[in-house]
Formats: C-alpha cells, structure tokens, sequence
C-alpha cells in the first residue's frame, strides 16, 4: 500500500472516483446535476495535482515528493484538521442540544471520533 500511496497516480485517481461515488449518490437522490457538478469539481482537483507535479507542495500532498519532512507536516496538518472537526462537531451538538433538539447526529459523530482515539491510543500504546 505505501508505494501505491506514494505514486503520483493515486491521489488523482482516488479523487476521481470520489468524484464517481457523489455522481452516484446524487443521482440516486434524485440531483444528477450536482453529481456531475462533484464529479467536475473533483475530477479538476485530481488533473490539478496530475499537473502540478513540479510545485512541492503539490508531490508532497500527492505522496511521490515525501520524506521525514512531509511526514511530520501530514501527521501536524492532520492533527489539526481532525481537532477542527471534533471542536466543530461539540459546537453544533451543544448547539442543537441549547434549542431543545437531541444532537444527531453530532452527538454521534462525536462519540466514534472519541472512540476512535482512545482505541488508537491504547492500540499504539499496545504495540509500542
């Protein structure tokens, strides 16, 4: 998997076919256009980083350009992204539970990303 990941097809490839399963989903909902429209939108962000194979940034984010350096920019990046999320996701639910609403499915949400982490914590403290 790790010499897949670092190919400079796989990124482009998994957008597109990102792109393939929201066409899918709205269609099957009944909004074909924004499914061509996701399709599009994602379909251009794969060819982008196809493309831009000379910008670092654009190998480091596709996986052909990493080394130590972009492994500690993805692990702080990633880091930073998933605390956005969760921190997002508390805001909404306290927010729905303020207007008498039950949370959902923020409070869903919320509990497999506090699972997830303390079971990733005990996994990595197991192995290591």
């Amino acid at each position: 998997m790790t010499r897949l990941h670092r190919s400079k097809w796989f990124l482009p490839v998994f957008s597109l076919a990102i792109g393939g399963v929201c066409l899918a989903a709205f269609w099957i909902g009944g909004d074909r256009n924004q499914g061509l429209i996701s399709l599009a939108i994602m379909g251009g962000f794969g060819l982008l980083v196809l493309l831009g194979g000379r910008s670092e940034l654009v190998r480091g984010l596709r996986g052909d350009g990493k080394d130590e350096y972009w492994a500690s920019l993805d692990l702080r990046a990633t880091t930073l992204s998933g605390l956005t999320v969760l921190l997002a996701i508390i805001v909404m639910c306290l927010w729905e539970w303020a207007h008498g609403r039950n949370g959902s499915p923020y409070a869903q949400l919320g509990a497999i990303g506090g699972v997830a982490y303390i079971t990733a914590v005990g996994l990595l403290r197991w192995r290591g």
